[in-house]
């Protein structure tokens, strides 16, 4: 995803209006969502839009935008109704990128092996669900001294899943060196086949870096992920 995309947020609480606030600063449009209009005291010099309403309301979504919409985050107070929205989004009107708050986090794994993007309360931060809104982004996590290797964090596209995660490396290039499935890291990637949801950390060289940065996911068979 790039810039420019229309995201709904719905829940206009701590985590709802800052990750609002964050994605209006990076240049997104965006429609918040709550059923309690005294919620939206917390986007006093906010300028998008506010809408009372719920979340599986078609009506509603579609006041906000959904049939344009690019990603939707579901982070109310309630696991059913955030479950529900991206359901409705996702399977009504194939909003590409969505994200649920969920509080149970024995819940959270399941949803996510049934490929609903979740993050439970525990590890949640708004940075985490704008990782997930944003997944065509290459996260940067760490870069050496000499401004050559760097490691990054990127979604598995959806035509890897099932295919060996030791096929996307290029010897000298670009290394698996962990994978994040279903909240859990795991250091063993390269022995695993990839699933929907899982997020790479990738040790990649500049010139390998620029091709990410640059270029989606190529389809499976040509052995990397720019």
């Amino acid at each position: 995803m790039h810039c420019g995309v229309h995201v709904i947020v719905v829940g206009c609480g701590r985590v709802g209006s800052g990750l609002a606030v964050s994605l209006t600063a990076e240049g997104h449009s965006v429609a918040v969502i709550d059923k309690n209009e005294r919620a939206f005291r917390r986007l006093k010099e906010w300028d998008g839009q506010r809408l009372v309403g719920s979340g599986f309301d078609r009506d509603d979504l579609e006041k906000a935008g959904a049939e344009r919409a690019g990603a939707l985050a579901a982070v109310t107070s309630g696991d059913n109704t955030n479950i529900l929205t991206v359901r409705i989004a996702r399977e009504t009107y194939e909003i590409p990128n969505v994200v649920a708050r969920i509080y149970d986090p024995r819940r959270a794994e399941i949803y996510q092996r049934l490929g609903i993007p979740t993050v439970a309360t525990v590890t949640w931060t708004i940075d985490q669900v704008r990782r997930r809104l944003l997944s065509d982004d290459v996260v940067h996590e760490w870069t050496d001294a000499s401004g050559r290797l760097t490691l990054v964090e990127r979604s598995l596209p959806d035509s890897w899943a099932g295919r060996p995660l030791s096929e996307l490396e290029q010897p000298g290039r670009l290394t698996v060196v962990a994978v994040t499935r279903a909240g859990q890291p795991r250091l063993d990637a390269r022995e695993l086949t990839g699933q929907e949801g899982d997020v790479l950390h990738l040790a990649v060289l500049d010139d390998v870096l620029r091709e990410l940065d640059a270029a989606p996911a190529r389809q499976p068979g040509s052995g990397t992920l720019a």
